[in-house]
């Protein structure tokens, strides 16, 4: 089992979930799911990014919480949902399909927000039937849909074959993280967060992405080097805003402006001033607010609807 260590008391805390339970994934793989705030709220369903868990999306889970029904779950391999030998982009849109039919009733909508690879998943699953059945809007948040690699910011030297190469064996390493210390949260900071990010939430982040497996980290490394999702934003048909931070290193907003380009209904991009790779933890405020106004829009005026013909 995953090891979990996360920060146990402040805004990154994860809350305690109203109900705990497992989908099933195409392929057999049991996910670790959470459901918060009340059952008959608003749904919103976060789904996180490379090496992170439940846990990453504390602050917005507290928030959203107190009027939306919020859906949190952990990505195969990472918190508590076992690895798989599957890795790749049909296995994790997958896994939100699966995700989707075990926590939302058939026809639900709800506002699917994704943070990096979790931004990948939405994309990897915007042609699918649950997706279409379920997605009333999404945010994509610090992410990209593909040439990761080639514009990733991380290695401090002109774009290039050989950047690309030092990128790949950075992110790709095989060895593990160990316990977060003072050298670790320094290295984790420069590569992920702004420069303005706090103690707190560098040590929020550290315990979260150390607690990934090496393993693992290494497996989807090499599912992000090579990943093309340039079809899949075409297929966002849902309005979609984007958010990034002007600070992302790991994708930075070269990738933000491109989606916003691609995408069939782009309602807005916010671009995050000195805000790193980790805007849900840097910025939670506007995050948060970005998804509440999203639900406010969509999925209330859905459910008024609903309603109505009901009446």
């Amino acid at each position: 089992m995953t090891r979990l260590t996360h920060v146990k008391q402040g805004p990154y805390a994860p809350p305690v979930a109203v109900r705990e339970l497992t989908a099933v994934s195409a392929d057999g793989t049991r996910l670790h799911v959470e459901t918060h705030g009340p059952q008959d709220a608003p749904a919103v369903v976060l789904v996180h990014g490379w090496t992170c868990s439940t846990a990453y999306w504390a602050a917005q889970v507290r928030e959203l919480a107190a009027d939306h029904r919020v859906v949190v779950y952990d990505q195969r391999g990472h918190g508590r949902s076992p690895a798989f030998a599957t890795c790749g982009a049909d296995a994790l849109a997958d896994d939100l399909e699966a995700v989707l039919a075990a926590t939302l009733a058939p026809g639900e909508k709800a506002v699917l927000a994704g943070h990096s690879m979790g931004g990948m998943t939405l994309m990897a699953a915007a042609g699918r039937p649950g997706f279409r059945e379920h997605a009333a809007a999404v945010l994509l948040c610090s992410t990209g849909s593909s040439r990761l690699v080639a514009e990733s910011l991380v290695v401090p030297m002109r774009p290039g074959r050989v950047r690309s190469w030092l990128t790949r064996q950075v992110l790709g390493s095989r060895a593990p993280l160990g316990p977060v210390t003072p050298v670790a949260r320094r290295i984790l900071k420069y590569a992920t967060m702004g420069p303005g990010a706090s103690p707190v939430m560098v040590e929020a982040c550290a315990r979260i992405v150390h607690a990934c497996p090496a393993r693992v980290r290494h497996a989807w490394s090499h599912v992000l080097a090579s990943l093309d999702l340039d079809h899949g934003v075409r297929e966002l048909t849902v309005p979609t805003a984007v958010v990034v931070g002007t600070a992302d290193r790991m994708t930075p907003p070269v990738h933000a402006r491109a989606l916003a380009a691609a995408l069939p209904d782009c309602v807005g991009v916010s671009e995050l001033t000195g805000v790193g790779h980790m805007a849900p933890v840097e910025a939670p405020e506007a995050v948060t607010a970005r998804i509440r106004g999203l639900a406010a829009a969509y999925v209330r005026v859905e459910r008024d609807e609903l309603e109505e013909a009901g009446a």
